[in-house]
């Protein structure tokens, strides 16, 4: 990518899978109304299947699953290699990855399920084919249930003749067939939406919104959502971690003049500040260091990587040590990124210890500019001693990184 970069000057980026989950979810969303929906979008690939669930055209998460058809041809030996009847096969380790679906939907009542890629809608035309109906644009759980007798009566040759499937559909199409229905039966879902839509709509719509500027689901949203989701399934302090973001984001706002970054870096801080404590949920001791592991493999829907590495490192060095080169998460980092890892971490230090106690006294904060200096201004309940106390053992680190003195008003 680097070469054809220096070489054309077009910089190539590469999407993760959680952008593939939010670009296909997008084109779905501009198919079908999930407004005030549950929704469950389903996108079976070669290789993985991808499973979202949102609410309100709002991701909540998203979960790949290595059930892709082809990779269900090339671990289970395809059809003619297998010494248990293949469909067999395919059934039973669907059965195991749709546990976990089950777990991510639990009780809720999924309004409108909506199904994506090339199996899919072939699903959609061979309903329409086989059993005689009008359209392609949805198929039922009893027809698919019809549709997998179907095919498994069949050699792929025959799929060839009779379904007038190509070579590479047909023999694919099996098991992503069970594995939609596996997953059909797990959430307990009758019908699939099928729009027709995949990424190149989603990066279509996706760049038409930039240029409009229209109103949609904004990337603040979406992060917020997935974190806040984040916080809960690591039963995270909630009021105590809205405090924190909140008081985080003011000071970002009045120190603008002194710490120079951008608007985007805000979104940053807020997140960080909100899931800096999610690391206790493994252990108190060094949370901040398991809070960065959690971060690292729970990606933020919204988020490219290298931000969300932003914000694990936050985490990291939100209390304890600070940013070093000695640390190859750090180090890792290009310039420009360590810069923010370093001047927001000690924004977040002053943020987290203004609810030392977890009491919420701190209600607001005012920074006032004087000279060679900087003057904290706490308002609440209470005499506020403990978190009087707490920031002046974080001033000393303010200065070393900013230059300039913090004080703290009595």
């Amino acid at each position: 990518m680097d070469y054809i970069a220096q070489r054309i000057g077009i910089e190539i980026e590469t999407i993760s899978g959680e952008e593939e989950a939010r670009l296909i979810h997008l084109a779905a969303s501009q198919a079908v109304d999930l407004k005030n929906m549950h929704g469950l979008l389903i996108d079976i690939g070669g290789g993985s299947v991808e499973v979202t669930l949102s609410h309100n055209k709002r991701i909540i998460s998203t979960e790949s699953y290595n059930m892709g058809t082809v990779r269900l041809l090339e671990k289970l030996g395809g059809e003619k290699r297998s010494a248990l009847p293949f469909h067999t096969l395919v059934r039973e380790y669907a059965e195991t990855a749709c546990r976990r679906i089950d777990r991510e939907i639990r009780s809720r009542k999924i309004d409108v399920c909506i199904g994506t890629g090339g199996n899919i809608e072939e699903m959609g035309r061979l309903r329409q084919k086989l059993f005689k109906r009008e359209g392609d644009r949805f198929i039922t759980l009893d027809e698919l249930d019809k549709l997998v007798e179907t095919l498994v009566e069949m050699k792929v040759g025959e799929r060839m003749r009779k379904l007038k499937l190509k070579s590479d559909r047909a023999d694919v199409i099996l098991p992503a067939s069970i594995v939609l229905q596996t997953i059909l039966h797990e959430a307990r879902i009758k019908e699939v939406t099928i729009p027709f839509v995949g990424l190149k709509d989603g990066l279509l719509w996706d760049m038409a919104y930039e240029l409009q500027q229209s109103s949609r689901v904004s990337p603040r949203e979406q992060v917020w959502a997935s974190a806040l989701r984040l916080g809960k399934k690591y039963q995270f302090d909630q009021e105590h971690a809205k405090l924190v973001s909140y008081l985080s984001g003011s000071l970002f706002d009045q120190l603008r003049p002194l710490h120079g970054l951008d608007v985007e870096d805000k979104l940053l801080l807020e997140v960080a500040a909100l899931l800096h404590d999610i690391g206790h949920f493994i252990n108190t001791i060094d949370h901040q260091k398991h809070g960065y592991y959690i971060l690292k493999a729970n990606p933020l829907m919204g988020l490219v990587e290298n931000r969300q590495d932003i914000i694990a490192n936050i985490i990291h060095y939100h209390r304890k040590s600070m940013p070093s080169m000695e640390d190859a998460n750090f180090k890792d980092l290009n310039p420009r990124n360590r810069n923010v890892v370093t001047k927001l971490s000690i924004l977040l230090r002053i943020a987290d210890a203004l609810d030392a106690g977890h009491t919420g006294n701190v209600k607001e904060i005012k920074m006032e500019r004087q000279k060679n200096a900087w003057l904290l201004i706490p308002h609440g309940r209470g005499d506020l001693a403990l978190e009087r106390w707490t920031l002046e053992k974080r001033v000393k680190l303010f200065q070393e990184v900013f230059d300039v003195k913090l004080k703290v008003a009595g």
